[in-house]
């Protein structure tokens, strides 16, 4: 028997990682938010394996009601041990069918829901239009991917059949990764006049996961869905929108930049939800994740990239200082910085490559 939170559960045969913990703490904890907000949540989670995410949701969130798929059929009979005290209340009914058709099922019924987890194995790609059509306009959307090498740019192939979208390497790309989601699920939402909020963007090991609000009005625009560039020999970073496609060349090597994207340049997350998710994790005692909803909030509004500090070292030709005294250097300066979630050896900032390294180097020299 397992216990996570306030959930105790068997695995049986079906697939379970323990170390992804945290990402059920996130969905469990957006979940509780808009269920203090609204009143209700009706839960879809549309591939349940052994159903952890559903009993969590019930038991710590405050579902009224679960609605808990897994395309197996053979974890019907752990799915209903894990989950008879839900049924026996007649909270959760159990199905096992393959999720497209079942997103499509729902929007026939007219029976939209709060919250849709989808967890899938690889890529979110195939179901980033079907799911939209199972939540509710406001309704949250939880997505998984664990193609991390299409999304970072090592299969430039992958990305495209995927995403609709070219991703090349370079020290960003696990930030990279979640934002081709992001545009994706935009650009999937905006076909049918709707649009999408980021909640929050989370990397962890090999997992990316992505949560969004479902808007009845389209939010996609050519400022907020369009592509980045990096130069491999100066390692800088642009912004490049659709009208400059031509004329994207690096200022400093007069060469052009290699272009990712399109994908979403906005905000990585929304930093009231979060604020929300950090308060009720201190009510709750869970003081890791309360330190990183922080970390989250901070770099919420930062440029779509970050800079390493192995990189900064590097093209500096330089030992590196901490990250903290680096960080406080650069706001001394007047350029906004932060840690960043996605890196604990990297930093977000306003600031260019080429001060981040001028200002490295004159705190050596005041080491020194």
């Amino acid at each position: 028997m397992q216990k996570e939170g306030k959930a105790q559960f068997k695995v049986g045969g079906a697939f379970f990682r323990e170390g992804s913990r945290i990402v059920r703490d996130l969905g469990v904890l957006a979940a509780a938010i808009y269920r203090q907000e609204t009143g209700q949540l009706r839960v879809l989670d549309a591939m349940a394996g052994c159903g952890v995410r559903s009993l969590r949701y019930w038991l710590e969130s405050g579902a009224n009601w679960l609605l808990t798929n897994e395309g197996n059929p053979d974890r019907q009979t752990l799915l209903s041990a894990n989950l008879q005290e839900a049924i026996a209340q007649k909270c959760c009914q159990i199905t096992c069918e393959n999720a497209h058709r079942l997103f499509f099922r729902c929007f026939d019924r007219k029976d939209y829901y709060d919250l849709v987890d989808v967890d899938c194995f690889g890529s979110a790609s195939p179901y980033l239009s079907t799911v939209l059509w199972s939540v509710k306009t406001g309704g949250l959307i939880y997505l998984t991917s664990t193609d991390g090498r299409t999304g970072t740019g090592h299969l430039p192939q992958n990305s495209l059949a995927n995403y609709g979208a070219y991703a090349r390497s370079h020290p960003a790309a696990r930030e990279q990764a979640l934002r081709l989601i992001i545009g994706a699920i935009q650009q999937q939402a905006a076909s049918q006049g709707r649009g999408i909020q980021p909640i929050f963007s989370f990397y962890s090991g090999e997992t990316y996961r992505v949560m969004v609000r479902l808007l009845s009005q389209q939010q996609l625009t050519p400022e907020n869905y369009g592509f980045l560039g990096y130069c491999h020999p100066c390692g800088e970073y642009q912004i490049v929108s659709w009208r400059k496609l031509g004329q994207c060349f690096c200022d400093r090597d007069n060469i052009p930049f290699t272009l990712t994207g399109p994908m979403w340049l906005g905000v990585l997350h929304d930093r009231d939800t979060l604020k929300k998710m950090q308060n009720l994790a201190r009510e709750w005692h869970w003081y890791y994740q309360e330190k990183l909803l922080e970390i989250m909030a901070r770099e919420a509004d930062f440029p779509p990239y970050f800079y390493t500090l192995g990189e900064i070292g590097r093209r500096g030709k330089m030992d590196v200082p901490s990250r903290s005294r680096l960080i406080s250097a650069l706001q001394n300066h007047g350029d906004r910085a932060t840690v960043t979630h996605l890196d604990p050896q990297a930093i977000k900032t306003d600031a260019n490559l080429a001060t981040c390294i001028e200002i490295a180097r004159s705190l050596n020299s005041v080491t020194s």
